[in-house]
């Protein structure tokens, strides 16, 4: 298993959200004022459901990989592996999910921008065939 270590603090468990996310994840708000920051912390496997951010902002929502390694995936593309240091930009209305590697701990900066509508639409897991065949 890769060595991981946080360097934000991991926060409680995410048990608000745990119907969303296959495995234990765990979640620290860290920014309110401007913008919302969330380190979120996924155990090995831990990953959550297929989502969509609808918003009215220009971005969706943005990853900073801070720890371990993960798994980005938006509809349609080839999932792609995270490290630390790596960002994604996910773009409104763009169907995506993300989560830790088979192997690895693995944990982002979730940044959100504020705006007048936004919502989190939740949808279907990511199966277990799909997800093992990831490497």
């Amino acid at each position: 298993m890769t060595e991981f270590s946080d360097v934000f603090p991991r926060g409680e468990a995410n048990d608000a959200y745990a119907q969303y996310f296959t495995g234990q994840s765990y979640l620290k708000s860290l920014v309110t004022e401007g913008a919302q920051i969330m380190n979120v912390t996924f155990e090995p496997g831990c990953r959550n459901n297929w989502h969509i951010h609808h918003t009215t902002s220009s971005v969706g929502q943005i990853l900073l990989c801070i720890s371990g390694k993960g798994w980005y995936q938006a509809e349609g593309q080839a999932a792609r592996k995270l490290f630390p240091g790596d960002v994604v930009v996910i773009a409104p209305g763009v169907k995506h999910w993300h989560g830790a590697a088979q192997d690895s701990w693995f944990s982002h900066l979730s940044v959100t921008l504020p705006a007048d509508e936004s919502s989190n639409e939740w949808l279907e897991p990511v199966s277990d065939a799909e997800y093992s065949q990831l490497s």
